[in-house]
């Protein structure tokens, strides 16, 4: 044992990072528990079962693709990168995966799948060379955060939506709910309880918010008991290499538009996530970089394209993992371990599905990741117009057009021109005015 011990601490350096291997399997297991809430909320988003209906992918082998994407992705980001960060489907990623792609331009979820699997061909090639930084460089900060609380936004108004608080109308567009309704109430006590954990600090706030609301729900008889606790895990043969058959079928001008938006939003979501997790952990180096950024980039997109072709939405760096951090995590033994929760956790599929199967459950969640993605909103400077005014038009066509695609493309289409009008034309990158093009042919010709 002790000479396992030493091969672990010298492969990862947990003594040079001045942590232990017991204090890195506690960081892997609270950073597990801070995100495990996707293990119920992505089926809950791409599953037959919920707002797609029959067109969405079948349940059962979202639970089992989010579970393995989880489990594979963050050995990658472990093991070669060796980072505390551990990675799963996106929240908002899977959001446009669903809402966007599959419900609003009508394209099937296995060409969906292929559009994933190629955005993350195109991210492991900016990855592994210097094209990484000029990309990062063309894109102005401003924006950047304008796009993830857009997602934010558009993420809390599904919460809102699937909880009854937020219901159509024909005068108004959208109304107040009913609160008088059972469903409604169950989703109203899971955000409160979740927001209390949040405020109270507790790691793993929004997987106990769901714990007790799916409990009232049975309890009430809202939400039906579980047929088990664990089985074996199933349904993969029925999304493995789904995304592989339907490649040539990505190839249009419309699937363009997909892979694009979710090369962008994946792209700027895992460097923020990465410099954001390795600063709290003091990982960055004298000049503020990231050591071993190609690996811990190419790590995201390798996790991308294998979550794809086993059936699932982008997989990228989850900021949850600063729970784990924050519980002394200073290396990939800590993404190791989170790794084996999750692969214990895929033999529990009775559980999840009832979770998955309710949406007034996993409302709550979706509404307290949309406020946590909204903080970004504070980091625009709301003075200067040429930044406002792109930005505002990014964070509010999202939601409003229940389009994250749409949202994207029309605040980088303005900037710009805000920019042009300005004067100040020469601090935009080329990179910009290429997006604006193919942007503009996404609105005139593509956008249904």
């Amino acid at each position: 044992m002790a000479r396992v011990h030493d091969r672990v601490d010298a492969y990862f350096g947990v003594a040079a990072q001045g942590s232990t291997i017991r204090t890195e399997l506690l960081a892997g297991t609270v950073t597990f528990l801070a995100m495990s809430y996707v293990l119920a909320v992505n089926p809950a988003i791409l599953g037959d079962q919920g707002a797609l209906g029959d067109k969405g992918i079948p349940m059962q082998a979202v639970f089992t693709a989010t579970a393995v994407a989880a489990v594979f992705g963050t050995l990658v980001m472990g093991l070669w990168a060796r980072y505390p960060i551990a990675l799963a489907p996106g929240m908002g990623l899977n959001a446009f995966f669903a809402y966007s792609v599959v419900l609003g331009m009508g394209i099937p979820w296995q060409v969906a799948l292929s559009g994933t699997f190629l955005s993350g061909v195109i991210f492991f090639v900016l990855a592994v060379t210097r094209v990484r930084e000029r990309i990062l460089d063309a894109i102005p900060l401003p924006m950047k955060f304008a796009v993830g609380a857009g997602i934010g936004l558009f993420v809390a108004f599904l919460g809102l939506k699937n909880a009854g608080i937020v219901v159509a109308d024909e005068a108004t567009f959208v109304t107040l709910g009913d609160f008088t309704e059972g469903t409604t109430l169950l989703a109203l006590f899971g955000l409160v309880v979740t927001v209390l954990f949040l405020v109270r600090g507790w790691h793993g706030a929004v997987l106990y918010g769901i714990v007790l609301t799916a409990l009232l729900g049975i309890l009430t008889g809202l939400v039906h008991l579980p047929d088990g606790v664990a089985a074996l895990p199933r349904g993969l043969d029925e999304t493995f290499g789904q995304a592989i058959v339907h490649l040539p079928d990505a190839f249009t001008g419309q699937m363009a538009v997909v892979i694009l938006t979710m090369l962008f939003v994946d792209f700027f979501d895992c460097g923020g996530t990465l410099i954001g997790v390795a600063n709290q952990a003091g990982l960055l180096d004298e000049n503020g970089r990231l050591p071993r950024a190609a690996s811990a980039f190419a790590a995201d997109s390798v996790g991308t394209m294998a979550g794809a072709v086993i059936g699932t939405s982008t997989t990228t760096a989850y900021v949850e993992s600063t729970a784990g951090v924050s519980a002394g995590g200073r290396t990939g033994l800590t993404a190791v371990t989170t790794a084996g929760w999750f692969l214990l956790a895929m033999f529990c599929y009775p559980i999840f599905a009832v979770v998955a199967g309710s949406p007034e459950v996993t409302a709550p969640a979706l509404i307290v990741v949309g406020v946590l993605m909204s903080r970004a909103l504070g980091e625009i400077d709301w003075t200067r117009l040429e930044y406002a005014i792109p930005a505002f038009l990014t964070v509010t066509v999202m939601p409003l057009t229940y389009s994250i695609a749409n949202g994207l493309a029309m605040g980088l289409t303005f900037y710009p021109l805000v920019m042009l009008a300005r004067g100040r034309a020469r601090e935009v990158h080329p990179v910009m005015w290429a997006l604006v093009l193919v942007f503009l042919g996404y609105f005139f010709f593509l956008a249904e």
